[in-house]
């Protein structure tokens, strides 16, 4: 026997289905900012700067974000290199501040250690990026080390890919804003620096030493 099913429960379905939303797992990262690079007032030193890329330095190298509107969690999840992410979109935002970068050979050399970046979806999109980074000379001399770190929030519709991409990018533009209004970071970025002192710096507030190294 041939079980006849009414296309108005078809059409039930389908629109059901239709209504859910994909999850957000294994999306590729995308460069989508909104803000702008905010800039110190004095001219960016002449030294070459060589960013090397970045590690994921995070427990859970997989998830960037979550949605937290419902009892249970909606993840984001990527399997992009989250710390090669950061460090290709520092430079690029370093060279718009007219820093020049290089490939290599950098009289100035930039390493960075991933410590946060995550985005969590409640009333508003919330984004956190930070960045454990050593300045150092050609011959490895500590310039300067310390966290750097930046936010975002935007508004936008419920668990959609778009809003992650640009509140993680503006967190990171911000956080390269924190870097190069900081007085001691741009003194490093000149090839000079004030030895291995801890320093922490955030989007809209100066930076402050942390922990001072034991010679």
């Amino acid at each position: 026997m041939i079980r006849t099913i009414p296309a108005a429960f078809l059409l039930t379905a389908t629109l059901t289905a239709s209504s859910k939303t994909a999850p957000l797992e294994h999306i590729s990262l995308q460069w989508r900012p909104t803000s702008s690079l905010q800039l110190g007032t004095s001219q960016m030193a002449a030294s070459t700067v060589t960013i090397d890329p970045f590690t994921d330095d995070r427990d859970n190298k997989e998830v960037i974000g979550e949605n937290r509107e419902e009892h249970i969690p909606k993840p984001v999840t990527t399997t992009d290199d989250v710390g090669t992410f950061v460090s290709t979109n520092i430079r690029r935002l370093f060279d718009q501040a007219g820093v020049k970068t290089v490939d290599s050979n950098g009289e100035v050399i930039i390493k960075g250690e991933v410590k946060k970046f995550f985005v969590r979806e409640e009333s508003t999109y919330k984004s956190t990026v930070e960045i454990h980074l050593t300045v150092t000379d050609q011959d490895g001399k500590i310039l300067w080390t310390g966290l750097a770190s930046g936010e975002a929030t935007r508004f936008g519709r419920s668990y959609q890919v778009e809003n992650y991409y640009e509140v993680l990018s503006d967190a990171v533009v911000n956080t390269v804003s924190s870097m190069l209004q900081a007085a001691d970071f741009r003194k490093a970025m000149s090839g000079h620096g004030n030895g291995p002192i801890t320093w922490r710096c955030a989007v809209q507030q100066p930076c402050s030493p942390m922990v001072r190294a034991v010679s």
